[in-house]
């Protein structure tokens, strides 16, 4: 694969960055351990310029997430394994397989008839680098965030019919697990219980979300976002009477809360 000048660039960066007589003692020390946290961060970082609309921030963090991928190629490449090149050869291969409808059938597929497609494609190359027959849920990520992994994970098993066909049992599970929630705080002091039952719930309603085609970590995000907005428009109103929050009884601070909630939906 020929590559264009400013990855043959970067890539002689993260070489020179390595070397284990010249480089830089942080970068040397590095291992794929150790860098894939950042490399969540990164990740984390790209989607909050996509929120902000910040372009220019965009560019920077793609640039910062692309670093990551030469990082790692850069690495194995020390030990003699798969390079740059050998990475972006895998992910072109991928592509062209999983979009046969582009590169070979040439056929017209809906968004939904694709996504089908691409979960059937993934399910075969599974089965074919796995020695042993795999289940449903082998190969969601231990490492993604619970709430994207939740949705997967049932994602998965709806795939092979373990899923629920209507919303009302959905619901019903959801007041099931709040009534074991509730039960658990009256009668156990057993934290790990407690955080159970939590965990319970947690995963009923990402359930119900998936059933209404609502990504619950987005909807997380937005729920976060409304908290900080609102709270903030409280300090700012009880800076404006002189006084501070943690002056303020919850009744006073409820009182905020609810008149910042009636200007936003009014």
């Amino acid at each position: 694969m020929k590559k264009t000048p400013t990855i043959n660039r970067l890539i002689k960066i993260m070489e020179d960055l390595r070397d284990p007589k010249s480089g830089c003692p942080w970068d040397q020390e590095q291992t794929f351990e150790t860098i894939a946290p950042y490399t969540i961060e990164e990740a984390y970082e790209v989607a909050d310029a996509i929120k902000k609309k910040d372009q220019d921030a965009l560019k920077d963090e793609l640039g910062d997430l692309l670093f990551q991928v030469v990082f790692y190629s850069q690495m194995s490449k020390e030990n003699g394994g798969y390079d740059f090149d050998d990475i972006a050869e895998t992910i072109s291969q991928k592509m062209v397989r999983r979009h046969p409808h582009v590169f070979a059938e040439k056929e017209n597929r809906s968004t939904e008839s694709q996504t089908i497609a691409w979960e059937d494609q993934k399910a075969e190359e599974r089965l074919k680098q796995s020695n042993t027959t795999i289940g449903a849920l082998d190969g969601v990520a231990l490492a993604l965030p619970a709430l994207i992994r939740a949705q997967k994970l049932q994602k998965r098993a709806a795939r092979v019919g373990f899923d629920w066909t209507e919303i009302e049992p959905i619901i019903d599970k959801i007041r099931e697990e709040i009534d074991e929630v509730t039960e658990a705080l009256n009668n156990t002091k057993d934290q790990d219980l407690i955080a159970e039952e939590i965990g319970d719930l947690l995963f009923a309603c990402v359930n119900l979300a998936r059933h209404v085609h609502v990504d619950a970590e987005q909807a997380l995000m937005a729920g976060n976002d409304k908290f900080q907005r609102r709270f903030e428009n409280i300090e700012k109103e009880l800076q404006a009477l002189g006084k501070q929050i943690e002056e303020c009884s919850l009744e006073e601070l409820e009182k905020h809360w609810n008149a910042v909630k009636s200007r936003e939906t009014c």
